[in-house]
């Protein structure tokens, strides 16, 4: 296992067998750093008393955005209840109710310390949330960070009956239409393995890292912008537009388009 005195990485393959997928210790929650770890299958989890710990688990839990399972009780619960839908609207809320739906079960590892990073890789168009809706209370949602044509998936939550699932439904279509080819779910749990989530090992999952380029910060699905600003302002832009709202509105929508 690495100690990390810089940006880079030690490649995925030397992370221990024990605890599965540790990889390094250390480093910061830099938007540069956070980038970086994600274009290479990497992720950050730790607890508060803990260091930085950087993870790469064999096997690797992935879904495709096409393969989403949704059973016929999510499809009827779907178009029952009629949920308002929407992405990037509450990407706060989202992230808190995450981490208080985790320290209500298992203590959290979604400290103060991560959710200051996962708000400016919001802020910078990286981050993104889903959010389900019932009135005006938001009752389920998820958020992750997209780069290139790969979803990072980082947490879900639910206040109601399937509102979790319906969220990850959503952003499976969602991401089926942007061309994406893989969500990742990183560790495989009989909830994700409900929705369609399968386990693959880290040498498949590399290979689908490869048009990921570690030197790129742009969306490999961004558009050709002819905005006057600056390129880095202009790539930000052009990220926030395409995760700028869903095709439905609500889950009622999302479920006539999947029948």
């Amino acid at each position: 296992m690495a100690t990390l005195q810089s940006i880079d990485f030690p490649p995925i393959e030397s992370a221990l067998d024990d605890p599965n997928g540790l990889l390094a210790v250390g480093g910061d929650l830099s938007v540069d750093r956070l980038l970086a770890a994600y274009q290479r299958g990497i992720f950050p989890w730790f607890e508060a008393d803990q260091p930085i710990l950087w993870w790469s688990p064999d096997p690797r839990a992935v879904i495709a955005p096409s393969g989403v399972h949704v059973s016929r009780s999510l499809l009827k619960n779907m178009r029952r209840n009629h949920y308002r839908l929407s992405v990037n609207s509450a990407f706060e809320q989202v992230i808190k109710a995450c981490a208080r739906a985790r320290d209500d079960s298992e203590g959290t590892w979604i400290t103060e310390e991560m959710m200051d990073a996962y708000r400016q890789l919001h802020d910078q168009g990286h981050a993104h949330s889903i959010e389900v809706w019932c009135n005006h209370e938001l009752i389920g949602g998820l958020y992750g960070v997209a780069v290139g044509d790969l979803f990072c998936g980082e947490s879900m939550f639910h206040q109601k009956t399937d509102a979790s699932k319906m969220a990850f439904v959503a952003l499976c279509k969602w991401l089926a239409i942007r061309k994406y080819r893989l969500i990742d779910c990183q560790i495989l749990n009989p909830h994700l393995e409900s929705l369609g989530v399968k386990t693959i090992s880290r040498k498949v999952f590399k290979s689908y890292l490869t048009n990921i380029a570690p030197s790129s910060l742009e969306d490999a699905n961004s558009s050709p912008t002819t905005s006057c600003a600056p390129p880095n302002q202009s790539a930000e832009l052009d990220r926030k537009n395409q995760w700028r709202s869903l095709p439905w509105a609500s889950t009622k929508e999302l479920a006539q388009a999947i029948q």
